[in-house]
């Protein structure tokens, strides 16, 4: 070119330079290459857009891994990106071996790099030779930093020996990668596999072999010392004995390294090369902290299992096994150790065969549901659990009544504090003695929540039953007892207060996403367990989140008892609702606190009633009823609730509320006057009820009214 004439392009020079121009927008995903770009990676010799998934099939695969850290690594330090890069035809043979060079930059509006740059054919050295090892990529100790980091980071965020192994299997080494890997582990004085890759099928079969055998794995453990072998004929030279182990894989290069934790040899890793390698210092110092970091996983991973297998097999031992099913009933129980980051709490479940009749287990005869909750759950409280367990086992074996029960077990957790002054403990518990046949269960509360029965329609209500304090804290507490009845088709939930508060919520806002739960299930007890867990324990839960700002988890357990009837999901299929809806409830003359109790009981039981006023009517005369036996007899009250469908042609409701007594004097109506203090609880009756009555019984009388729904609110009420 002489003087003065202007320059060639720059397209030109490049393509007289056999060098082609590429652009990449990780945004769009397309790139664009001219002509000689092209043909370098093997498509037609014309410029095109193409998009990554066709430009990455013409790579090889850990060459593509390798562009994606340099580039990450070249924006952060603002420096080129350079990598070599082995085209492949379309029988993942590598055809050409390329350089490319470019500047890369990131658009953090699109949260995306652009790049642009140049591709130009290299001549690859012979593989295995020190500078074939040193042209792989431009910046080779970056790649290899960036490398470090990535495998140390997976391998830190492995929790278990399997997670570790495919971790181990997924690395891509800069510049070389093996494509055979195998852990090594020791057992007595037997070399063993823990695991592998890259191996033929049925290479996972039981491995056993001296630690004195003449095999480069066996030699590391033995000395602690890496071995490398370059090739085959040295693999065959050094150990001709074991060659024929290795020779039929088709491998050119192996590299056997110790694993090793806290000064101690546990295993050896195998990385074995299709090609030769020549193991250059910057590679075994790669391949060394890689076996570092893989032996601290390794390590890591065994204790965390250890760990687990002993918390499990000691939680699995102090829980109770189902037994074969129960003439009548059925129970399903959930415990999911959730809190203080252990796989052991302080609660519990139990089912107790009672003397007196043939075992539950065995079809039949009374039994004994109990759940608590020992303060905390850590070792300590488990170990409580444990001993509070057995203890109520025997007392209960003993024949003694619930509340008796609860009294010893409390005594007999106060002992154990006072020998353990400086780590008192608590429990919550509750105890509840039931006869299959009749439904009755007799329930005695020490702190523990209270009870929940869904009805056979859905309808869900808390049981209000009598308590005393937690055990362990006053030896002399006294515990009453509630019968409570359980209906044909109804489910009765016992839980401890991880099942209610986890998650933020206290127990009202806990109580209610329960009862969502238990009033919208439609299949059977056991799903009904799963379906409770999950509110509060599964993905779901983390979208209902409670008021209080103190999250921590707890331990939950949770026990369903269902009496057998359509709607109790016990194992056939619901065909259709009951119409019968009941509660019952006994009040005392020394308890006249649970007249309260009832009107809410009843409020719960009408909570979809249609017409409000009826509801407060109800309540009403339900309040004047049961203050009358308490004030004009002696006797304890026993008040029966149902909500039936009406069968004489008309639709909707009835609520039939009857109150007994065992007092002889009959009630009658008066006509009070303006100042008389009393006499006016049945002209309330008469006039808001649709119908009412009093009947007198072999010992004693019922008082009973009725009212029918109004869905418009015309009639009484």
């Amino acid at each position: 070119m002489r003087t003065g004439e202007p320059l060639p392009s720059v397209g030109d020079v490049l393509a007289a330079l056999d060098t082609g121009l590429w652009h990449w927008d990780t945004a769009t995903g397309l790139v664009t290459v001219d002509a000689v770009a092209a043909r370098l990676l093997g498509l037609p010799g014309e410029q095109a857009t193409l998009t990554e998934a066709q430009v990455r099939a013409r790579l090889n695969p850990v060459d593509w891994n390798e562009i994606t850290g340099v580039v990450q690594l070249a924006v952060a330090e603002g420096t080129l990106a350079e990598v070599r890069i082995r085209i492949m035809d379309d029988q993942n043979r590598v055809v050409r071996v390329v350089r490319s060079r470019s500047k890369p930059s990131y658009d953090r509006s699109r949260k995306a790099y652009v790049l642009t740059g140049f591709l130009q054919e290299v001549t690859e050295p012979t593989p295995g030779t020190p500078a074939g090892r040193s042209a792989v990529t431009g910046d080779w100790r970056r790649s290899r930093e960036a490398f470090l980091l990535d495998a140390g980071r997976a391998l830190a965020e492995a929790r278990s020996t399997q997670e570790v192994l495919r971790v181990a299997a997924n690395l891509s080494m800069p510049g070389f990668s093996p494509d055979g890997l195998a852990v090594f582990g020791v057992e007595g004085d037997q070399l063993t596999i823990i695991g592998h890759h890259g191996h033929e099928p049925g290479a996972d079969n039981p491995f056993y072999m001296p630690l004195d055998t003449d095999y480069p794995a066996a030699e590391v453990v033995r000395t602690g010392r890496a071995v490398y072998l370059s090739s085959p004929e040295q693999y065959k030279a050094r150990y001709p004995l074991t060659w024929p182990l290795a020779q039929r894989f088709g491998r050119q290069s192996w590299a056997f390294l110790p694993l090793t934790a806290s000064g101690r040899t546990m295993g050896a890793w195998l990385a074995a090369f299709a090609y030769p390698v020549a193991f250059t210092p910057d590679e075994r110092s790669v391949l060394t902290t890689v076996a570092r970091m893989l032996a601290q996983a390794l390590s890591r991973a065994g204790t965390a299992e250890s760990e687990r297998a002993l918390t499990d097999g000691l939680q699995r031992s102090m829980m109770p096994k189902l037994g074969p099913g129960i003439p009548g009933m059925s129970v399903a129980a959930r415990y999911v150790p959730t809190g203080g980051g252990l796989q052991v709490g302080g609660d519990w479940y139990d089912i107790i065969p009672l003397p007196g009749g043939t075992s539950a287990k065995s079809g039949g005869g009374r039994f004994a549901l109990v759940i608590g909750d020992v303060q905390g759950h850590d070792v300590r409280a488990a170990g409580l659990m444990g001993q509070l367990r057995i203890a109520l086992r025997a007392y209960a074996s003993e024949g003694h009544r619930p509340d008796a029960v609860l009294s010893r077990a409390s005594r007999f957790l106060h002992g154990i504090g006072e020998t353990d002054l400086s780590d008192l403990r608590f429990a919550t518990c509750l105890y509840a003695e039931v006869d299959p046949a009749t439904g009755v269960l007799e329930v005695a509360r020490a702190g523990h929540p209270e009870p929940v029965i869904r009805m056979a329609d859905a309808t869900v209500l808390t049981r209000p039953t009598a308590g005393g304090l937690p055990l362990g804290i006053d030896p002399d507490a006294d515990y009453p007892t509630t019968r409570i009845v359980l209906e044909s088709g109804e489910t009765m939930m016992l839980c401890t207060d991880g099942l209610i508060e986890t998650g933020g919520h206290d127990l009202d806002s806990g109580w209610q996403r329960l009862r969502t739960i238990l009033e919208e299930h439609k299949g059977t007890q056991e799903e009904l367990a799963d379906a409770l867990v999950q509110a509060v324990h599964g993905p779901s839960s983390h979208h209902t989140t409670g008021p209080l700002a103190d999250r921590r988890e707890d331990d939950i357990a949770v026990l369903l008892l269902s009496r057998e009837g359509e709607g109790c999901g016990c194992g056939a299929e619901d065909t259709e609702r009951p119409p019968v809806r009941r509660t019952m409830l006994t009040v005392a003359q020394a308890e006249p606190e649970r007249v309260a109790v009832a009107r809410h009981q009843l409020r719960e039981l009408l909570h979809d009633w249609s017409s409000p006023d009826q509801v407060d009517s109800a309540v009403l005369l339900l309040s004047e009823i049961l203050t009358n036996v308490l004030v004009h007899t002696e006797t304890d009250a026993l008040l029966l609730a149902e909500v039936t469908e009406v069968t004489d042609g008309a639709d909707g409701r009835r609520i039939r509320v009857e109150v007994t007594d065992a007092g002889d004097d009959l009630p009658h109506l008066r006509r009070p006057g303006e100042l008389a203090s009393s006499g006016r609880g049945l002209v309330l009756v008469q006039l808001l009820a649709h119908a009412w009555g009093v009947d007198p019984r072999g010992r004693g009388k019922s008082i009973w009214f009725e009212l029918y729904e109004q869905k418009n609110g015309d009639g009484p009420g």
